[in-house]
């Protein structure tokens, strides 16, 4: 499959509030048609990335490229992204064909023309027929999807999108995510999504960009990221994770919590302090002699497609999930096998990657 070409670059963005720095030099570059995910906690600086992307803020420092041309001090209008907001912002005197053609309207586009992109909108939010209805009238789904396509019908080369699912209930939010993936495939633009929501990233992204405190930890894909975090902070933040310190004995061996374990993971050195990730899935529960480690069952959760039991080895309590139940109070082996064993050089909380980092 051939690379996109990059379509946005931010170089060295920094942004001061009144003297505290949201961003800290962040460097990353976005290429057409992907759907790329800026995820982390509140206040990690992923909206207002997405601000200076979209025009709405100006970066301190550092400038913003789009297809090769400096767009830093350009207004919103002047770019050619549109952005969807938690709040949808719709006009509730306007009915739901006049607020998609309203961007239209302003650009002094023909009536046919303005008729034919509305409607060809309403098919690709699955709401052909509801041109006359008043947006008051419509569920928070069918507002965000009208919400959409009226950022869509300008034709942006990208599309911002500032936590639209927010405000959805869970079975809404779910079929949403599906429908805007669906949507950026068909379209075939570049989508920019913010959001805290670990399960919305990994469903729908071709990039995540993980941040903190101003910072990108990690940028790679969902599996990527999911698979090999580069820290605790992103492990801790994608998925659940059960982390202990090791030490690395020597290539393909690491040894915690009282034993050593066969690992895949090269280049950490000798006698060298590491993280050990091991996720709850692949920790296997074994016969009480069979396991390189033994421990305690404290407590048991039933989840609908599995059970989570804590496990106390007497050094570290872990996780497990797991579709047979062991119960409360017995004794098992707890073991796993190489590959599921990810193995992170303890890293300081404040790291910056560049997807060149990711590329290489």
């Amino acid at each position: 499959m051939t690379e996109q070409p990059r379509l946005i670059n931010l170089e060295n963005i920094s942004k001061a509030y009144d003297g505290v720095t949201v961003l800290s030099d962040v460097n990353l570059y976005i290429r057409k048609n992907e759907f790329v995910t800026l995820l982390g906690p509140s206040g990690c600086g992923k909206t207002t990335t997405l601000r200076i992307i979209g025009g709405f803020e100006n970066p301190t420092t550092g400038r913003v490229m789009f297809d090769g041309e400096d767009i830093t001090q350009y207004p919103p209008y002047k770019r050619k992204v549109n952005t969807v907001f938690q709040k949808y912002a719709l006009f509730p005197h306007l009915n739901v064909f006049e607020n998609i053609a309203f961007g239209l309207k302003v650009a002094k586009r023909p009536k046919e023309e303005i008729k034919q992109k509305v409607d060809k909108m309403l098919a690709l939010v699955n709401l052909r027929g509801y041109g006359k209805r008043s947006v008051d009238s419509l569920s928070g789904g069918q507002q965000q999807r009208i919400a959409i396509a009226r950022a869509l019908v300008n034709e942006p080369e990208v599309l911002l999108l500032d936590e639209p699912l927010g405000a959805l209930d869970l079975k809404l939010r779910q079929e949403m995510q599906l429908e805007l993936k669906r949507m950026q495939q068909m379209l075939g633009i570049t989508f920019i999504f913010v959001t805290h929501d670990q399960e919305e990233a990994l469903t729908m992204s071709d990039i995540i960009v993980v941040m903190k405190d101003g910072f990108i930890q990690q940028i790679g894909t969902p599996k990527d990221v999911y698979d090999e975090p580069k820290s605790a902070f992103v492990a801790n933040f994608i998925g659940q994770s059960n982390i202990v310190r090791g030490v690395m004995v020597h290539d393909e061996l690491v040894h915690f919590c009282g034993a050593d374990f066969p690992c895949v993971d090269k280049g950490f050195g000798s006698d060298a302090p590491v993280d050990v990730l091991i996720r709850p899935e692949d920790l296997l529960i074994v016969g009480e002699d069979e396991g390189r480690l033994k421990g305690l069952v404290r407590s048991v959760l039933f989840k609908g497609v599995h059970y989570e039991m804590i496990i106390d080895s007497g050094e570290m309590r872990f996780k497990v999930h797991s579709t047979v139940m062991q119960p409360e109070g017995s004794v098992v082996g707890l073991d796993v096998i190489p590959f599921n064993i990810h193995i992170m050089r303890p890293m300081p909380p404040q790291s910056d990657i560049t997807l060149e980092d990711e590329a290489e």
